[in-house]
């Protein structure tokens, strides 16, 4: 039996020698991986990656922030003069002029006023004629001792005293002019008047609290933002430090409003506040816009996009290169002139549409892996292909926000 065993054994060995034979013979030996050339061999395993070579570029930094709209200038009308509204003469809603009477307050007491005081003015005048003839007349005759001195020195006081008094009737008709001046409630400025407070008939009262109504100039436009100390203070080191450089000539504020739409006109930052709010730690940020068609109202909600600065030599990076690790610390793959692969860890700022921009850790030149991450590891060797369009820089972008979310506004 152990004879037989070992001939049908011999005879399945036999036949699967022949069975190989045939194969190398068919499709020839360099075919099989384990009779394949090393060349072969290699070029099968080595992954394929593609590269893009990084280049400086221009940045335009910009932020995004929200924040509300507020009138150029703005006016609460009260009266400064007590009496009955006689009359009101402007549409609430409409435009107003500067000097246009607003509300007419019951005249009459204050014509009165002012009538008397005129009374009162041209009696103290009369009075000076008399008292100075009288003086005059005294002063020739105390130097021929006609008149003693105490009489020329009684007459010239009452003369003084009647000039006195002519000054102070003046100043009191001019007082009822003004009292009388005031029952014309005028617009102290030029804007969109609001919703009156009072009708014909209201009794008002001088100085009063509640406002007849408030006029707003729309055209200009404030837009009042916010940002944060942190992020001011960052980009102020990196001025500074020549990373970035201000640009006079984009100095120019964008905004989005509240339904996500443009606004068509482009504004301009023009204060800083240089006090920092003790609650939030934002500084308050204010531009302004033309608004000839009165599309925006005071308190709209909008988002300014905030021109910060410039930099002329940004490394951009595709956010997908950018791995991170268990910490959150950054790094990119590196292959080198002898297409080996190196994990270089970096440090990335902010994003710039679908790229980081990289502050170190990349020299100008150098190839960095966008494609084809997950075949490879460190010290491996790769096959380069080179991203369609990758080498050549884009036109110059505008960054976005800072890295690790959006200033808050």
């Amino acid at each position: 039996m152990s004879k037989t065993w070992n001939t049908t054994a011999a005879g399945r060995v036999s036949a699967v020698l022949a069975g190989v034979l045939v194969l190398i013979s068919l499709g020839g030996c360099d075919r099989l991986p384990w009779f394949g050339s090393k060349q072969a061999a290699q070029g099968g395993m080595t992954p394929e990656v593609q590269v893009m070579a990084m280049q400086p570029q221009r940045v335009v930094f910009t932020t995004e922030i929200a924040g509300r709209t507020a009138p150029f200038r703005i006016a609460e009308v009260r009266p400064q003069v007590s009496g009955i509204i006689q009359s009101r003469n402007f549409e609430e809603g409409a435009d107003v002029t500067e000097g246009a009477t607003l509300y007419q307050i019951d005249p009459a007491t204050y014509q009165a006023e002012y009538d008397s005081a005129r009374a009162a003015l041209a009696r103290a005048e009369a009075n000076v004629l008399p008292l100075r003839l009288k003086r005059n007349r005294f002063k020739d005759l105390i130097s021929v001792s006609a008149v003693s001195k105490q009489e020329f020195e009684d007459a010239d006081a009452a003369l003084k005293q009647a000039v006195a008094d002519v000054a102070v009737q003046k100043a009191a008709v001019k007082t009822a002019a003004i009292r009388l001046d005031y029952t014309r409630v005028n617009a102290p400025i030029s804007g969109r008047a609001g919703l009156s407070t009072v009708t014909a008939g209201a009794l008002v009262t001088a100085n009063q609290a509640e406002a007849l109504t408030t006029i707003q100039q729309l055209d200009p436009m404030y837009v009042d933002v916010t940002q944060s100390s942190t992020e001011m203070l960052r980009l102020r080191r990196a001025m500074a430090s020549g990373q970035l450089k201000a640009d006079a000539g984009q100095a120019v504020v964008r905004l989005t409003l509240e339904d996500g739409t443009p606004y068509a006109h482009e504004g301009r930052l023009q204060f800083t506040d240089v006090t920092v709010d003790r609650s939030t730690g934002m500084v308050t940020l204010r531009a302004i816009f033309p608004n000839p068609d009165k599309e925006l109202l005071p308190n709209m909600y909008v988002r300014a996009e905030l021109v910060e600065g410039v930099s002329e030599t940004a490394m951009l990076a595709p956010q997908r290169a950018v791995l991170r690790d268990a910490n959150g610390n950054a790094s990119v793959y590196i292959v080198t002139a002898d297409n080996k692969i190196v994990q270089r860890p970096v440090k990335v700022s902010r994003t710039s549409g679908d790229k980081w921009i990289v502050t170190s850790g990349i020299e100008p030149g150098e190839r960095i892996v966008i494609e084809g991450l997950q075949r490879i590891r460190p010290g491996a060797s790769v096959r380069v292909v080179e991203a369609p369009g990758a080498s050549a820089p884009s036109p110059a972008p505008d960054a976005g926000t800072p890295a690790g979310g959006a200033v808050a506004g």
